[in-house]
Order: C-alpha cells, then structure tokens, then sequence
C-alpha cells in the first residue's frame, strides 16, 4: 500500500476552504490539546461541521479521493470472500479488487496503524478512499452483511445431533440446552436482526417433516427468508426462543404465549410470542413491534401519509372535527385501523382538549394525550376502563376496539352524550358494522343516533419506485379483475421488476384504500326502515361514496399499485 502523504494540517484547510475563519484556528488548536480531542470531533460537537465535510475535508488533506457511498452496496464475490465482522471492527467498506489491489473505503485516513492491521488481516495492497462512519455503516447494512453471518453459523450448527428416547421423541435437557447455548443465540439473533433489516413486521418459524422453514411478513405478505434449516435444529431454536421469552421449554403438547425485549442502537424493540404445536413440532410467530421507530413515524402523521386522497380524505376530516358522535373505522386485522386513528388524534389534537385512549395493547405512545392498556388478567376490561374514563372529563376518547355488547353500550351511550368517539370493530365493509351491532344486541336506533361515520379500509403494496416499469395490459388480465379492456387498454399500467432497495419484491411500503360512508340523514333513515345493505350501498353510491374496489383501481390508474395486488385484497366487482 502507498502510505498516504500529509500535505497541508487539517486547521489549515478548514481556513483555506472557508469552513472556519483563520483567527479562531488558533483557538481550536488549544482547545483541542486540552480536551484530548480532535478539531473535527469538536467541530462536529458544535455543529460546524456536517459529517460529509470533515470526510472531504480529510480526503483533502491526505490526498485521497471521495465517495459519499449513496446506494452503494458491497459487490457480492467481496462479500462472500470477506469477514463482515472485520468490516464492522475497522469501520470500511471494500469496493472493488484488481488484481491483488482492493480498494476501500475509510472514515479515518489518519489512522496508518490500522490501515497497516488491516492489509495485513487481508493480505492484499490497499487503494483508500474516503467516506463517513455513519455512510459507511448504512452501506454494510444495504448490503445483506447478516445473510453471510448466517450462512457460517448454519454450517457451524449442523453437526449438532439430537438425542431420541425409546418413543422416537427428542429428550429435552439442561445439558443439550447448555451445549446449543452459544451457537443457537447467534442463529435466533441474526433471524431477529434479519428481519430488523428487511423491515418485517412477523417472524414464522415453521417445521416440515424435514426442515425447519424461516419465513418474514413484509407488508403484510409472508416471504421464505432464507434456506430452510435442518429439522435437528428445531428443538435448540424452539428452547432458546422459550427461554427468551420465559416459557414453559418442557412443555410442547399445548400452546403458549410470552413476550420479550432487545436493546438494539439506543432502542428498546419488544417481540410478542405465540407458540403452536403441529404434526412436526412446535410453529412459533414472534410479532416484532418497534415501538419507538413506529411512535417516532407516528408523532405528528397526518392522513395524507396514509395514502388518503380526494372526497374521501375531505370527509373524513370534516366528521373528525365535529363536536361529538362515534368516529368507527373498520377492516381486518393488520388493515390499519390504529395508525388511521391515530392520524385522527393528530390532527384534532389541541391543547384545550383532554384525550384518553383505552387499548389492547398501547402500540404506539402519543405525547400530550394519556394512554390507558387493557389488563384482563388484572380485570381491567375495554368495559371497565372505558367507565373509568367517563369520570375523568375527557373530550375526545378512543376505544381500542369494541368486542362486547358492553363496550359497544357505553362507547355509543358516551357519543350519544357529547363526546366524540374514536374506536374500530372488525367487519368486512362498511355496510356490515351496522348488523355486527345489531347482531350484538344494540338496537338499531341507538347506533344510527350515535354513529358519525364509518370508513372501510384495506393496506395495498405500493410498487417500488426505484424499478418501476411500464407493463403492456392483456385482455385476460383485465377479464380476471373485472375491467373492461376496451376502455383501458390506452392506459399505462406500471410493475416493480424488483430490485435492492425493495429487497428483490418490486414493491417498498403500503398505502391504505379507504370506503367512506358518511351517515346522512336519508341513510340513517333506510337503516331505520330495514332497508338491505344492497339498497343502502346503492344510495351511499349514488351520493359520491366511492368502494374498496374503485378506490384500489384508482390507485392501479395512477401507477401506484397492481392489478395483482388489489386482487389480493379487494374482492372482484362487475366490469367497470
């Protein structure tokens, strides 16, 4: 390697750069012998100096050139050939390889010890170049470092044999758990830390006859992950996630549920267990919630991030600003249905309102407004809390969701007395929660004085924007989604042919697609009369309410989704 040569003292270059005035050099040289500490670190304390300019700052001082690594993801045949726990101790990121020459990048020029170290632990002359620490780490993050740390602790693991008693079974005991401990803790945090990367909202660990399948929801679809493991592993993994998660590991014929927490970059990440047993073993789904990522999102969202658009989004706004009555969203679970209330709150939120929420769980924590969890263990029910809540004064509240003929009685009897109401119920449309209710014992004139609105909704894959391409229509296609082809065919359709940034799925994030009926006067009095859902949807039709399906199309329409996916989630209506 060319050692590189000292041309011009860093000070020296922040003057001639106009980064710093020439009379407070001196200054920042005393200051920095009697801190111990670097111009730039000091520079950088005090918000001077952006990390990009003290990179460029140093690459031109040592001569080198420099690379912001925007995108930039390592090549794979260096990726494979090296050690990513090396990358992360010396904090570089090889580029390219010419010969016996490797190119790098650095965040420390000045550090020649272990520049030297390290062309040693590589065995190859080095080519540097110049980046920042935090661009550096963001680049070995892209680049799928995790995947060649799995690959070698699988190859570590397979030997591992499980014993069997006379039945066939596999013998649990302290010292196989023991002997697995350290190699397994590796395997289920490098799943874990996997699924962090990929943004995966679930973990499936599920045992085939004879493997052992990895599979991660992302946006809401289940993907296999990575290699199917050996089923030999199957018993470690299981007591290492029950250990965990402080469950019962001997026991394997009956179902369990347990929780646990990692600190991972200053952030506390909580993982809800549920463990089944199936024909080969025990299935487990670890539920990743990221809390403080997610409540960071949530803090101040507004609707339109959601996806929200046109007369539906206007709607909704104006009955979120009434005085009082029932706000409901409805959908499946996983539609959404919490961030949109949340969403709700953010913007009605005000500093002369009291808002409480009651929910099971607290998934996201919202400033300024308190938060009550549902405990049933301890007796406090959505029923209880929400009586509770009356006597606290509030203004607004939002009732996690209504379950019971009980919460549904006191969230309707609160907006029936001035309180504007926030809460969910699960139902396939809009037009279904009036018979939930009335299914469960509410009568009809209660629910339709109370009500203010009902929106419908359902998440859909947003195509990528980073390979989005346009696709040619077919005929049958448009046949198979209900369109008629004729009115269509000079329309441009768009896919995701996949790439890094979407993980290879060609499609990056999800938009919601919402079905909004507001409760007018002549709806109340169809629902009053007994009319069908049929009768009712055709006049909320006829009065500007726009449906699941169209709502999706018009997403299809402007190149934001696929006919694909809103086929997924939306059911297939008559040729529109």
């Amino acid at each position: 390697m060319t050692t590189p040569v000292k041309r011009m003292p860093f000070e020296e270059i922040l003057v001639k750069k106009g980064l710093i005035l020439d009379q407070d050099k001196d200054i920042l040289l005393e200051t920095s012998k009697a801190s111990n500490q670097s111009i730039a670190s000091i520079l950088l304390e005090r918000g001077t100096l952006t990390e990009d300019s003290v990179g460029q700052t140093l690459a031109d001082q040592y001569g080198l050139p420099w690379n912001d690594l925007q995108d930039f993801r390592v090549p794979t045949p260096l990726m494979e050939s090296i050690p990513v726990e090396l990358m992360h101790r010396y904090e570089f990121v090889p580029m390219d390889q010419e010969d016996d020459v490797l190119t790098i990048a650095i965040a420390q020029p000045q550090n020649l010890r272990m520049i030297d170290e390290l062309e040693h632990q590589l065995g190859h002359e080095l080519r540097l170049v110049v980046s920042t620490k935090s661009s550096i780490l963001k680049a070995l993050d892209n680049s799928e470092g995790n995947s060649q740390v799995l690959t070698r602790i699988k190859a570590e693991l397979d030997p591992v044999l499980i014993k069997e008693n006379e039945t066939g079974d596999e013998v649990l005991s302290v010292e196989s758990i023991t002997q697995d401990q350290s190699p397994v803790v590796k395997l289920v945090n490098t799943i874990i830390l996997t699924a962090l990367q990929k943004q995966a909202s679930d973990i499936h660990l599920e045992p085939t006859e004879r493997a052992v399948e990895v599979k991660f929801r992302i946006d809401g679809v289940l993907y296999l992950a990575m290699d199917p493991f050996d089923i030999g592993l199957h018993p470690s993994l299981i007591s290492r996630i029950k250990i965990m998660s402080e469950l019962d590991i001997a026991e394997r014929r009956t179902p369990q549920d347990g929780r646990f927490k990692l600190r991972l970059n200053q952030r506390t990440i909580d993982f809800r267990i549920s463990i089944l047993p199936s024909v080969y073993g025990e299935s487990i789904v670890i539920r990743i919630l990221d809390k403080q990522a997610v409540s960071n999102g949530v803090q101040g969202i507004r609707l339109e991030a959601l996806g929200y658009t046109g007369e539906d989004l206007l709607r909704f706004r104006r009955a979120i600003t009434r005085p009082y009555g029932m706000i409901l969203v409805t959908g499946p679970t996983g539609s959404g249905k919490t961030t949109t209330l949340y969403a709700a709150l953010n913007e009605v939120h005000t500093a002369e309102d009291k808002i409480i929420t009651i929910e099971d769980p607290v998934e996201y924590q919202l400033s300024g407004i308190v938060q009550i969890p549902v405990n049933e263990k301890k007796g406090l029910t959505f029923a209880r809390g929400l009586r509770s809540i009356l006597r606290h004064d509030p203004d607004k509240i939002m009732v996690g969701e209504i379950r019971d003929l009980e919460t549904a009685q006191i969230a309707i009897q609160s907006a029936l007395t001035g309180h504007l109401v926030f809460t969910t119920v699960h139902a396939n449309n809009a037009f279904d929660v009036i018979s939930r209710f009335v299914n469960m014992g509410i009568e009809s004139y209660n629910v339709v004085a109370s009500l203010s609105c009902i929106l419908a909704q359902r998440l859909v894959r947003s195509i990528c924007p980073s390979c989005r391409v346009p696709i040619e229509i077919h005929p049958e296609q448009c046949r198979e989604s209900g369109i008629d082809y004729e009115t269509v065919k000079h329309q441009t359709f768009f896919e995701g042919k996949g790439c890094n940034d979407c993980n290879g799925l060609g499609f990056k994030g999800r938009q919601a697609i919402t079905e909004f009926l507001d409760m007018t006067d002549s709806i109340k009095e169809m629902i009053l009369a007994g009319k069908s859902s049929s009768e009712i949807r055709v006049a909320a039709m006829a009065q500007g309410m726009t449906s699941l399906r169209q709502a999706a199309l018009r997403k299809v329409f402007r190149g934001e989704s696929t006919l694909k996916e809103i086929n997924r989630v939306t059911p297939i209506e008559d040729i529109v």
